[in-house]
């Protein structure tokens, strides 16, 4: 039940750019894949009438309305909320951000009350410098315990805690108190449309036909990893390829191992290529561009078993495993980060242990990422190459899996049971819903955190400029300064001077330019004039811009100031 005067919040505007929320383009990333799963769930499965776009332009909005209708698979009612419109986010209730960095959000807030709506945003990858400012912000950023950061996984939030306990450990050193987080740091998961997965006769159509396609014949195995194909970003190959060559040699089974993902370059391709023939050439190793159309869904269908074995810090929740849950496969994972929270070692599949080296053991690596002289990529390809996949307990997976197809069966049946049971995007939506009500309920209830103070700048590192920079002036305008026209100040002289470009940039920001030439006309009857006689009558919320109106009019030389009589 939602406090009275407080409607229940069942949908959020979401912070809209395209380029999160695309997976056509070419260089492929989770988040993309992520951002696309969650606006499709959104659209299919939201219980709101409308949703709500917040973009910068009216062409971003339009490109919302089209993707939503066509994930979505019908027209849904939108609403575009512009930035900067503050009563459009009050509408909605909620803003949510497709990414970890909510802490600006909460200062961009501010300067309206900070119940005015509630913000949410999600962790992705959490490796690189600026996500990590990012969380260390929400230290130090206005958040209230309406807003919430979603983490994917719990070993997200084990490492978003764990990011906290240091930064605020250090900030009491310093300061004497110990800032906390006050916004929430609830666990939902990503989802997976699990109808797109589903068994039908055309799902065993194009399995027998991608099979012909590799050679595969009923009795072989097709395992399948999906995602990039990165040996320093995303899941080092070698335990992949060293676990199925055992497997095939201890099985006896021909064995087809589909890479489905995309390169970043020439030299990465040829890379794989020459480990798969090194390190397990009795596996017949096809790559496939999983970008494209052709093989993006397809290739779910086609094989037995799943396999990804991530070892990389980059790595947060991990979606395929759950996609393959879906499809009825058996997964075989890395024991590592949110895999753990998706796959049941023993039912659903396996969960290989992983290893890296002590804490400590890597602070060499973190100053060298600090000094820029190592990329993000370097960083966390460095990192990954002190971790680990148990190789010996991979190859006893895979045999296991390629030698028994009722276990195949049992495995695969039990995960795309839980795929719909636990991470279908209509359960994963019901969970944010509830949520964004839960900080409605909060919003009108909880104490604010940090309010700001009468006088104090919204932002105390973006502050008034006007503030900040007080001691520049030989003299500050004020309600007592007197306020002169000068020689030669006109309406027309004002219309020739607000024509050229290098006067006039700022001027939607000043005044329009009928109501300067108001404002001139009454200095020029009354000069001179105290600028608090100027004030007089003009609403409290647009006194601000007669104030800068003075100081762009003194700038044009149509009128002088001087400090008022002692």
């Amino acid at each position: 039940m939602a406090p009275a005067g407080l409607s229940i919040v069942l949908t959020a505007a979401l912070h809209y750019q395209s380029d999160a929320f695309d997976t056509s383009r070419p260089k492929l990333m989770g988040r993309h894949a992520a951002g696309e799963g969650f606006l499709r769930g959104l659209a299919r499965h939201g219980s709101a009438e409308t949703l709500f776009c917040h973009s910068r332009t009216e062409p971003e909005f339009a490109d919302f309305e089209a993707r939503v209708a066509a994930l979505a698979g019908r027209p849904r009612a939108c609403s575009w909320i512009p930035f900067g419109d503050h009563a459009g986010l009050v509408r909605a209730g909620c803003l949510h951000y497709p990414a970890p960095g909510i802490g600006e959000l909460a200062w961009q807030r501010r300067f309206g009350p900070a119940r005015s709506y509630s913000l949410t945003g999600v962790t992705h990858t959490t490796a690189s410098g600026s996500v990590m400012d990012g969380i260390g912000n929400l230290l130090l950023a206005p958040l209230q315990s309406w807003d919430a950061l979603i983490c994917t996984s719990t070993a997200v939030k084990a490492t978003i805690e764990a990011v906290h306990a240091g930064w605020g450990a250090y900030l009491a050193d310093k300061t004497g108190g110990t800032p906390v987080c006050a916004a929430q740091l609830p666990v939902i998961p990503l989802g997976v449309e699990c109808d797109e997965f589903a068994d039908s006769k055309q799902a065993a159509k194009t399995r027998a036909s991608l099979r012909k396609k590799l050679g595969a014949d009923a009795g072989d195995i097709v395992v399948l990893f999906v995602g990039r194909l990165s040996y320093h970003a995303k899941a080092h190959p070698l335990p992949m390829y060293l676990g199925l060559e055992e497997a095939a040699k201890r099985s006896g089974k021909r064995i087809h191992l589909v890479q489905a993902g995309w390169f970043a370059n020439e030299a990465l391709r040829e890379h794989f290529i020459e480990a798969a023939k090194s390190f397990c050439p009795s596996v017949n190793c096809v790559f496939l561009d999983g970008r494209d159309p052709k093989f993006r869904m397809p290739v779910w269908f086609a094989a037995d078993v799943f396999a990804s074995l991530s070892d990389n810090i980059q790595e947060t929740f991990g979606l395929t495993p759950i996609e393959a849950m879906a499809a009825g496969l058996p997964v075989v994972a890395s024991d590592w980060d949110g895999y753990r929270d998706t796959v049941r070692h023993g039912e659903d599949g396996y969960l290989i242990p992983t290893f890296m080296p002590p804490p400590g053991t890597g602070e060499g690596l973190a100053r060298r990422q600090l000094l820029e002289m190592d990329s993000y990529d370097r960083y966390i390809g460095y990192t990954s190459q002190c971790i680990g996949v148990d190789v010996r307990a991979a190859a006893e997976a895979f045999t296991a899996l390629a030698s028994d197809s009722d276990l195949r069966r049992r495995m695969g049946e039990a995960g795309r049971a839980r795929a719909r049971s636990q991470f279908d995007w209509r359960v994963i939506v019901e969970a944010y819903e509830a949520l964004w009500e839960d900080l409605a309920a909060r919003r009108a209830k909880d104490a604010e955190v940090a309010a700001r103070r009468p006088g104090m700048p919204v932002h105390p590192l973006r502050g008034d400029p006007f503030a900040v920079f007080a001691g520049y002036p030989s003299l500050t305008i004020g309600p007592k300064t007197v306020v002169t026209a000068a020689t030669g100040a006109s309406e027309g002289e004002l219309q020739r001077l607000a024509a050229a470009s290098m006067n006039n940039y700022a001027l939607e920001l000043i005044l329009p330019l009928p109501r300067l030439a108001k404002l001139l006309e009454q200095i020029m009857s009354d000069s001179p004039v105290a600028a608090e006689k100027l004030l007089a009558g003009v609403p409290e919320s647009e006194r601000t811009r007669v104030l800068r109106a003075l100081g762009w009019l003194g700038k044009m030389g149509l009128v002088g100031f001087a400090a008022p009589p002692a």
